[in-house]
Order: C-alpha cells, then sequence, then structure tokens
C-alpha cells in the first residue's frame, strides 16, 4: 500500500519548516512558500491568514514532533540515564556531520530571529524549549539518589539544552563539529564531578555517635 500523499496543509507547514530553517523566517518570502510547496496564493490563505500563522503552525509541529523524531529514538537505544542524555546531543552532532557543519537548530534560530514582540510565536518556541528540558529532566529524576542533595535538576536540565544549542551555534559558525565536541566533553566531566561527589561522600566514614568514656556516666 502506498503512502498517503501530504495534504496541501501539510506541504505549506512542510515547506515552511525546511525554508525557515535553511533561509530564516525573514528570509522566506510568501512566493519563496508558495513554490516550494507547490501551490497557488488562494490555497494558502484557505488554511492560513498570515504568514505568522503558518510560522505558528510550524513551531505546534516542533513539538508534537520532539518526542518521536528527537528524545524517543535516542531514550531507545539505552536505559542508563546518562547515556541517554548523551545519546539526545549524539543526535545533534549526527546533524551536523549530515549537513557538513551548516545544521543549526531551527528553535534556536527562529528564537533569535523572531521579534521579542511576536509574543505567541516565542511562547511556543519556549514550549519547544520547556519539552526538551523535561525529557532530560526525566533522565536526572532517575540519577537523583546519585546526585548531590543541592543539585537543582531543573536547572542542570536547562544547562544541558543551553550546551547543546551553544555548541550546535559554535559547530555552524566554524564549519567544525570540534567546538560541539568540546562543549559536550566538557558537559560529561561536569556529570562526572557530580556523580563521583556523591559517591565520595557515600563513601566516608561517618563519626560515631557513641558517648565517648569520658562523658559516661560514674
Amino acid at each position: 500500500m502506498s503512502e498517503k500523499s501530504p495534504t496541501t496543509r501539510e506541504r505549506l507547514i512542510n515547506s515552511a519548516r525546511y525554508l525557515f530553517w535553511e533561509r530564516g523566517y525573514a528570509g522566506t518570502s510568501m512566493a519563496d512558500l508558495l513554490a516550494h510547496a507547490q501551490v497557488n496564493s488562494g490555497s494558502f490563505y484557505h488554511f492560513f491568514e498570515s504568514k505568522e500563522a503558518l510560522l505558528r503552525a510550524v513551531l505546534e509541529e516542533y513539538l508534537v514532533m520532539l518526542r518521536p523524531i528527537v528524545i524517543d529514538p535516542a531514550f531507545a537505544s539505552t536505559n542508563d540515564p546518562v547515556a541517554r542524555i548523551f545519546a539526545v546531543l549524539s543526535g545533534y552532532r549526527e546533524r551536523i556531520l549530515m549537513t557538513e557543519c551548516q545544521y543549526g537548530c531551527p528553535l534556536g534560530r527562529l528564537a533569535l530571529e523572531i521579534d521579542p514582540e511576536n509574543r505567541p510565536a516565542h511562547k511556543l518556541i519556549a514550549e519547544n524549549f520547556q519539552g526538551w528540558i523535561a525529557a532530560i529532566r526525566e533522565c536526572l529524576e532517575q540519577l537523583k539518589p546519585q546526585l548531590p542533595k543541592n543539585t537543582d535538576l531543573d536547572a542542570l536540565a536547562a544547562y544541558v539544552l543551553i550546551t547543546m544549542e551553544g555548541g550546535v551555534m559554535l559547530a555552524r559558525s566554524y564549519r567544525s563539529v570540534e567546538p560541539f565536541d568540546k562543549a559536550v566533553r566538557q558537559l560529561k566531566q561536569h556529570f562526572d564531578l557530580l556523580l563521583s561527589s556523591h559517591m565520595t561522600r557515600s563513601l566516608k566514614p561517618q563519626p560515631s555517635r557513641r558517648k565517648s568514656a569520658s562523658h559516661s556516666k560514674p
């Protein structure tokens, strides 16, 4: 059985997702969108009232795609929570190499490019980032018994996201995967330190609670 052809609306969203990533939101004209999706303007306005409305649809699509495309394949590769975090990052490394270091996180690009006054779009971008952070936090919850007691899991999950976004941006700017690899190696060292710190404290001898002989009653 042949796969179902995408609807006109789906073609517009798919084209916008690709063009916004390749050229940026501002750099993609309505003519570009129509030509790439192979639709006319009447069809466009039947589904979307504006280019901005199409942008929101793209961001909503990213929310839907996050788990099945980015998170679930990485989590399926291992049961170890630390390995799962770095499997997610490894997926971004593969995208960098596949695009000859031209890959840039589409959400990161849109977050920087979209006018700050466009609150509906930024709200959706933030929801996408929060979904990513929440997925990493799932791993950290499993690690919680092995982490220092004062570890802020939300902050640590956000730190992983920031490392990924910064590494991807530098890899694209330098046209080399090395900056991304350096950032990930440093993140691994951070996790090693957190986990070894807990291990050191757990192995440290505890002081005896028994009263000393000098303080015992006669």
